[in-house]
Parts: C-alpha cells; structure tokens; sequence
C-alpha cells in the first residue's frame, strides 16, 4: 500500500460533513455541440483527469486521521461512463438526472469522482461531472475543469497548460490585508491544543461570546457574533429536509450587458445579481401569498483565501461571509442600493479568516463537535451561495464546442437551497438546487432573475433616451423622494368648484381670533385665505398714505 498523504484539517472538516439530506457533492454541467466524437471526449476526460494524483486516490481512515491513498483497485470505467436520458431527452430529463446524481453517495472504497457522458441530449451531448468537496472548493476545481478543455478544437490528447487569470474575489478584501492574519490564526490554532474547546466554549457560554465582542477583540468578536448572530427571517425556504433534491438553471445574460447596467448605476457585476435574486425570491414568496415586507434571506457566501500564485492547488483553501439578501424591499433600485451598501460593509469583516481557523480547528476535534458547532452555524442561514467567475473565451473539450457550463453547489447542515452563479465566454448563468420539502419547483424562482435584472436595464435605457445621465441608485431614491414632496397641479376652475379640497394633514395651529371674527364661525383655514396680489399691496398702501394727510389737513 502506498504511503500516500494526510488529509489537511479544513479538508477533513469538508469530509466529515456529509449527510443523509445533504451531500458535500458538487456537481457540473457542460453542454457540447455537435458535432461530437464520443470516444475521443471520452479518452480526452480520461487523460485529463488522471493527470491530478488527487483523481487517483481513495480516502482512507487510519492512524487518527483521514489519508490520500492510491487506489490499487483503479478503473477508469467506474468513473467515466456513459448514459442516455429517458423520454423526450430534453431539458427537463437532464435536470432530473443531474438532481438525481447530487444526492448519490459515493463509494469511500475508490476515488470521490464521476463523470457522465450523455449522448443525444438536445441535439448535442452533456457531460455531468461530480466530485466530492474534499478534493476542492470552488476555485479549485475551475482549474481542473480548464485542464479538460482546451482554447482550439485541434489540440493534443494530453492537451497544454492552460491560461487562468486570476482575479480578486468579489466579496473578500485584499489579500494584503489577510495574509498575515491569516498566517497568524492557523499557526495559533495548530498550536494551541485548546482551539476547539475555545470554540466550543463560544457556543456553549453567549455570555462569554457577548464580552469579548463588547472588549472590541475582532478575530474572537467576529466568531462570537457568527454564533450568536440572530436567525434570518422565517419563510417557506427553511425547515425539516427530505433530502430529494431539485436543479434548474436560468438563461444565459449577455456578461456585458450586466456590466454596463453596473456601471451606470455605480455598482458591481455582484451586486447587481445578488440585488436580481433577492427580488426573485420576493416574487417567489409573493405568489405564494407570503408576505414579504422586511424579510431578510441570508446566505453564507464562500471567500477564497489562497495566497497569489496557489491557485491551482486542490483541497479547500475559503472562508465564509454571511450576507443578508433585503428579500423585503420591493423597489429594484432601493434593494439594489441596500445590497451595494452591504457588501461594502463586508469589505472590511474578519469573518472569512475566522470561518477558515474554525474549519481548520474543527479538523483536529471529534465529528460530533463539528455537527454541533455547525448545526449552530447554519440554522441561522437559508442559502449557500457562490460566485465563480470563469474564462471568457470560446473553449472544447475532445474537439467539440463548448455550448453551455453549470453546476451546483452543495448544502451543509440543515440548509436547502444552494445557489451557483457562473460567468463563462462573457455570458452569466444562474443555477439553483433545492431540497424538495421546501421548494418542490426551483424554476418558479428561477424564472424571475431575468426579469428582475431587466428592471434595472429598463431604468438606465429609460435615462439615456431620456437623454440624461444615468443616476446611481442612491440618486434615483433621492429623486423619488422629492417628486413625491412637490405639490400637486391645481385643477382647473370648473374641477376645483365642483371636487370637495384636497389638503395634506399638518400639525393643528389655533388661529389667534380677529377682532371682527365671528366666534361662532369655523376659523379660516390659512391655506384658504385670499392673499394680496403685488399690485394690490401698493394700491392699499397709497391710499392708507391718502388717508393720513387728508386726516391731517383736516
């Protein structure tokens, strides 16, 4: 048996985190064009795959840990096979298949990996990739899918290295601003045997958690307030599992059509589709006949936190940051200008470090204080969300075109819902899974993005015609508000006569009485009351003047 290599502590957490209603199995979707040779993709997948010792080994539990070890038992055709879908062999079979294979375990005796060749699916061909989240997070296994691709439909078997452009991710800081906090939290948690009694010590005591967030100590205070952060907003999207899952995907949105919009509004590509989703989840509830005002939705988002030039490397290497989507404000504009404030407000959080030292520190302790801790965690969350920003250029896989890419995020603990969004060849996607106890159909949600997003589009095409320069969210709410502060037209003479006065209600004023009032009448109302023309004012004046000097000459 080879000697193989000890699985890492956040990997380990990532493993243990498997259950019955949610398995950590991510999995993907790539749709060829015809045409398609089945078996040159089917070498190409083979080839690229293995060339990742990581596709080669099995996990294993020895020595009080968990190791990767090569299978001697390997054969390529336990995971790469093909399939064929049933019925119609559309859309809706395809995404039954791929609901089907996210609740699938795998079997711990060989490699946690499959891939699926479907023939005859829409004119094409898809392949359905899966792999267990031990082996990588998100941005890791972008890499190993730009390995089986490549940018030319002529390429060799074995293909080249392909160019990967790193880029910040959306949500997290700088990494020159981490780097040393991070180095700085796994050297104390590898360190310190205590680590994970402190955490536990932090679920288990609020009142200790409570003091060293008022002591203003931000690694401990950032962890504090993750346990004991209050729930999000009770709805229809939380609740018991079954453990059925669900997919759906919606169409794709030109990439930079969703820049452009971001850019006239002053906000970003993320902020644009997080501010779409949480108004398709508001039209969701609302033709569920929930009510929706005030409700907020919140999502633990996964932050990469690899050092610049590590990349490639597999396992798992994020954070987590909890966003809380205002599912209730049903203006686009002001919830577009509500989740922009928020995420930079994240900007300058510790959570990602803290959640990378708490898996990490997790990875020592038994699986039991993981549940819990987690299950702690995650009930106070509704969504899983993640953002992967892929190549924006044509690629091919074993010669043929790459028509569409999409996959799906795993769900932890108690939560049900899991929400991908993917950019690829400069068009973004939007892929959800749901546990079927809580969301029987995830197109009705999905079949809002879109149109949410073109409510944005509809106002910065509406500004330009107009002519004027598109406003940024914050602008366009300061604008509303003074619109609806100006008075209203004055009718016409014969409306005004005939229609009862329309006044807005102010504080009561007492009107001092005059001396030739009659008490008994209602006091004027001083909106009522004539005013004096300019011209008026002068007449009476010459002749209060005309008055006095007659009274004096008299």
């Amino acid at each position: 048996m080879s000697e193989g290599r000890r699985m890492t502590p956040v990997d380990t957490t990532w493993l243990r985190m498997d259950r019955p209603n949610n398995r950590m199995v991510i999995v993907g979707v790539i749709i060829l064009r015809e045409p398609v040779d089945l078996d040159r993709v089917e070498r190409t997948l083979a080839a690229r795959f293995l060339a990742h010792d990581r596709f080669r080994q099995k996990v294993e539990n020895a020595a009080g840990g968990f190791w990767w070890r090569d299978d001697e038992r390997f054969d390529i055709g336990r995971h790469i096979r093909r399939a064929r879908l049933p019925g119609a062999a559309g859309k809706a079979e395809l995404q039954q298949f791929v609901a089907d294979l996210a609740v699938r375990p795998f079997d711990p005796a060989h490699p946690l990996w499959q891939a699926h060749i479907v023939e005859r699916y829409d004119e094409g061909v898809a392949i359905l990739l899966r792999i267990h989240h031990a082996i990588g997070d998100g941005v890791a296994l972008m890499h190993v899918l730009l390995d089986l691709t490549d940018d030319e439909p002529n390429a060799p078997m074995h293909g080249v290295e392909q160019v990967y452009e790193e880029r910040d991710d959306p949500y997290s800081p700088p990494w020159e601003a981490l780097a040393p906090l991070i180095e700085a939290v796994e050297s104390g948690v590898r360190a310190s045997a205590g680590a994970v009694g402190s955490a536990l010590g932090l679920a288990l005591r609020p009142a200790r958690a409570l003091n060293l967030m008022r002591d203003g100590v931000n690694v401990a205070a950032e962890l504090a307030y993750l346990l004991l952060m209050p729930m999000d907003s009770p709805t229809r999207l939380k609740g018991p599992l079954r453990g059925d899952k669900k997919v759906a995907w919606s169409p794709r949105i030109p990439l930079p059509e969703v820049k452009a919009v971001g850019h006239a509004l002053g906000c970003t590509v993320n902020d644009m589709l997080l501010a779409s989703f949480a108004g398709a989840i508001n039209a969701y509830l609302t033709e569920k006949g929930d009510l929706t005002h005030g409700v907020e939705v919140r999502a633990l988002v996964p932050i990469d936190l690899r050092p610049p030039g590590r990349a490639r490397e597999l396992g798992n290497r994020f954070g987590i940051v909890a966003v809380e989507l205002p599912v209730g404000i049903r203006n686009p504009l002001s919830r577009l200008s509500e989740v922009r404030r928020r995420m930079r407000a994240l900007k300058k959080s510790y959570e990602p470090v803290v959640t990378l030292g708490l898996f990490e520190a997790l990875g020592y302790g038994p699986k039991i204080l993981q549940d819990r801790l987690f299950d702690l965690l995650l009930s106070r969350a509704t969504v899983v969300m993640t953002n992967v920003p892929g190549p924006q250029r044509p690629l091919y896989l074993g010669g043929a075109e790459i028509d569409q890419m999409m996959f799906w995020v795993p769900q932890s603990g108690a939560i049900g819902m899991g929400v991908s969004l993917l950019s690829f060849n400069n068009h973004v996607q939007l892929g959800l899974i749901t546990d079927t106890a809580l969301t029987p159909e995830p197109d009705e949600i999905i079949k809002h993005f879109q149109p949410e997003f073109e409510k944005l589009l509809y106002h910065v095409l509406l500004d330009e015609w107009e002519g004027h320069k598109p406003a940024t969210p914050n602008e366009v709410q300061t604008k509303a508000v003074r619109k609806t502060r100006r008075k209203p037209a004055v009718a016409p003479k014969a409306e005004t006569e005939a229609a009862a006065p329309v006044t807005t209600p102010k504080r009561p004023r007492k009107p001092a009485p005059a001396r030739h009032q009659d008490l008994a009448a209602p006091a004027q109302p001083v909106s009522a009351r004539p005013r004096l023309r300019p011209r008026a004012k002068i007449r009476a004046k010459t002749r209060a003047k005309t008055r006095t000097k007659t009274r004096g000459s008299a």
